[in-house]
């Protein structure tokens, strides 16, 4: 609201200039005291003839009035001619508007569901659905968020048992050192030449004599071995190697437990007593 006042409508405006021009304004008019002043007529007094009263009456002086030029201001804006009409009518004008939508989505919406509810239920006397059966899914389906909490559990505390075959080969280099008696076995004859011999006996007696001598296969003999033998191989390896590795361990744990808590609040509204397989409650 503005401090400026209100400007008077131009067609009252006009009105008003057109009666003040009018040759009636021009007549003497009584005035509220002369109208009280007015003797009292009793009712046997005949009323005065107005021929007379016109005489008595003082001739009425004219007024020389000038006309006035009519000039017609046009309005700033309607706001300013009815700014209180139009903030009265606001609120009137948007009701109806916004009861007429609100009327025509909760009409949609009712339609749309009544056209799905046929739907359905033409399907299942088409399709020649049991009702038991259905009623059987649909407890299924309340079940469902239990049954998903249970095996999420299970496999957050289950563990990988198994047995992992490994079949490689290993590179072994070093060099060994022997130092040791042992005895050696010929695998054949052996022929030593210029080899002293030394034999003392009642029928011979030879000392230190160059001779050849044959040692037979299969003789023993003892031998001291120190030597370093250089290792350079590969040694293949067959084995099988018992495997169990708990999930709560691994990087599994994670996505199991965050699965839990998706399915514990539809979990909880289902079953509100719902337990754990340790027999604690789930829901606060």
């Amino acid at each position: 609201m503005t401090d400026h006042p209100i400007k008077e409508d131009p067609v009252k405006r006009f009105r008003k200039l057109l009666g003040s021009l009018s040759p009636l304004t021009r007549l003497p008019q009584r005035t509220l005291g002369d109208i009280i002043n007015l003797p009292k007529q009793t009712s046997g007094e005949p009323h005065p003839p107005v021929q007379s009263l016109k005489k008595d009456a003082p001739p009425p002086k004219e007024k020389k009035s000038k006309p006035k030029p009519v000039s017609i201001e046009q309005p700033a804006s309607t706001a300013d001619l009815k700014p209180d009409s139009a903030s009265r009518s606001g609120a009137s004008v948007w009701a109806p508007r916004f009861w007429t939508m609100a009327s025509i989505i909760s009409l949609t919406i009712n339609i749309l569901m009544a056209v799905i509810l046929i739907v359905l239920v033409v399907s299942v006397y088409r399709l020649g659905l049991d009702v038991n059966y259905i009623m059987d899914v649909g407890k299924s389906l309340v079940g469902l968020p239990g049954g998903l909490y249970e095996n999420f559990e299970k496999m957050e505390r289950a563990n990988i048992q198994t047995s992992v075959k490994v079949e490689t080969s290993i590179p072994v280099k070093f060099d060994l050192a022997l130092n040791q008696q042992t005895n050696v076995v010929l695998s054949q004859d052996v022929t030593i030449t210029n080899a002293r011999v030394t034999i003392n006996s009642e029928v011979l007696d030879i000392t230190r004599a160059n001779t050849t001598i044959t040692l037979p296969q299969g003789t023993v003999l003892p031998v001291l071995l120190n030597l370093t033998v250089p290792v350079d191989t590969q040694v293949p390896v067959v084995l099988d190697v018992p495997v169990n590795i708990p999930l709560s361990q691994t990087e599994l744990n994670e996505p199991f437990v965050g699965l839990q808590e998706v399915i514990e609040p539809l979990y909880c509204f289902l079953v509100p007593d719902a337990v754990n397989m340790d027999g604690e409650r789930i829901c606060p």
